[in-house]
């Protein structure tokens, strides 16, 4: 039940306003947030090996790699808006298609925004202690002895989306130079890491030997940093999201895929090489917030200012791609007729889907004040891998049901490439199954609540 050129004529309303540079700068601006800063200490538990590290930080990236040579094909077919939702309903039909939004809409952008906002609230503190998650404003009683609390941070989590929102709501030539402002900033703020490092070295990292000695279980232990890795990668495919607002599409999206996923994977690889020359082994392990005892162990306590700086521009920037692409995302449903009309709407003088906007940036906001983000994101992300895989996969359903279909891009190193990418999702949907079987299951449970929103829209939109 193909779409696609309904899919288009909905796109014609709106201005193709992102080009090479400014996509390329989405890519990297949707997964730079705040897992760079925080995750190596803790994969350092799993695997105390310098070596074993940095393969693990390049492995995610040629994965995120294949996934972005895979997803190029499909972006130059299909450049409209939607993304990952054209390609899953043109492979296996609306209601695959449908499930995937839904449970982006549910939590996996929403939860992901609110997280993320939350983060920023947290580092902001650390120059405005007043605005501390911890200071409770009020607290309201719940039933069974239950009560929901506001604090300072939920507050300003909650405002960071509403600015965001707001400015992409006015157009998205602002949204997108907003993006591109930050992601020049926080990348730059990265960079200053091997800098420091290079200047001030205080350790000499030993690289070998791969597998130290007295690691049990390396296989094991290796595939459990591995899942922190692929997550700080996640979300370089949101720039597939904003396809029908690229300027030449089809040569553009695959292009800013690979040139934003080669410039996270020098970026990242290059930042834990800094911690390596910052700190040993031993000194990293179970570290939260490495980024800044790193940066204090080479420049002193200026160092930390500075990283929790760039952390909130960081957090900050990491939302505005978010919500510019996920608002897409609900526009391209509406445009389907399996989400509220309304939000297939677009603003007669802004030409942004601005309902779509409002409804993202509400929902997310929301999640944000419940405080049970964390625990529907933990649900739901079994369902999200699921479709990762989905989406490898489908790029032979479409090369068999669509055989003709022109292809401006052709994934290179086919079917090799995608076989990898696929075999990467596999792995961690079977990880995932086996270590949160109660979650994934839920997360099943959640994705099934969209089966009756599906028959109610479909019936909906066949009466119309």
């Amino acid at each position: 039940m193909p779409r696609s050129a309904p899919a288009a004529d909905h796109d014609a309303s709106l201005i193709r306003a992102i080009g090479l540079g400014s996509a390329t700068l989405f890519v990297i601006g949707s997964v730079v947030g705040s897992g760079i800063f925080m995750t190596t200490g803790i994969m350092a538990e799993s695997i105390p090996s310098a070596s074993l590290l940095l393969l693990a930080w390049t492995l995610g990236g040629v994965l995120a790699m294949t996934g972005g040579l895979t997803y190029g094909e499909m972006g130059a077919m299909f450049p409209h808006s939607g993304g990952v939702y054209v390609f899953l309903r043109e492979a296996y039909g609306p209601l695959v298609g449908f499930l995937y939004g839904w449970a982006a809409l549910l939590v996996v952008l929403s939860g992901g925004i609110a997280a993320v906002a939350v983060g920023f609230a947290e580092y902001l503190s650390y120059f405005l202690p007043a605005l501390s998650p911890a200071r409770l404003l009020v607290t309201v009683p719940l039933p069974f002895g239950a009560a929901w609390s506001l604090s300072a941070g939920q507050v300003v989590a909650v405002a960071s989306i509403a600015v965001l929102g707001a400015i992409n709501y006015v157009g998205v030539r602002s949204g997108n130079l907003v993006n591109a402002v930050l992601t020049v900033a926080k990348v730059a703020g990265l960079a200053a890491l091997p800098v420091m490092a290079l200047l001030v070295q205080r350790v000499e990292p030993a690289f070998t030997p791969i597998v130290p000695p007295g690691l049990a279980h390396p296989a094991t232990s290796f595939g459990v940093a591995m899942i922190a890795v692929l997550w700080t990668y996640e979300a370089w495919y949101f720039i597939t999201y904003a396809a029908g607002e690229i300027e030449n599409p089809q040569r553009t999206l695959p292009l800013a895929l690979v040139f934003g996923i080669l410039a996270l994977m020098a970026i990242y690889v290059s930042v834990n090489v800094a911690y390596l020359y910052a700190l040993r082994i031993d000194e990293m392990q179970g570290v939260v917030r490495i980024a800044q005892q790193a940066a204090t162990a080479l420049v002193g306590p200026g160092g930390a200012t500075f990283v929790a700086l760039t952390v909130i521009v960081s957090t900050f920037g990491c939302n505005a791609p978010a919500i510019l692409g996920g608002s897409r995302l609900l526009f391209a449903m509406a445009g389907d007729g399996v989400f509220f009309r309304a939000t297939g709407a677009v603003h007669p003088v802004y030409r942004t889907p601005h309902v779509a906007i409002v409804g993202l940036t509400v929902w997310s906001a929301v999640l944000a004040l419940s405080g049970t983000y964390e625990q529907l994101f933990t649900y739901v992300m079994f369902a999200s891998i699921l479709f990762n895989l989905a989406g490898g996969l489908a790029i032979f359903r479409l090369r068999r049901l669509m055989p003709d279909r022109p292809r401006p891009y052709r994934a290179w190193g086919y079917p090799v490439v995608p076989i990898l990418f696929i075999l990467g999702s596999l792995a961690f949907v079977l990880n995932t199954l086996v270590e949160r079987p109660v979650e994934s299951l839920a997360g099943l449970g959640l994705l099934a609540l969209g089966l009756p929103a599906y028959w109610y829209w479909t019936r909906t939109e066949a009466a119309a």
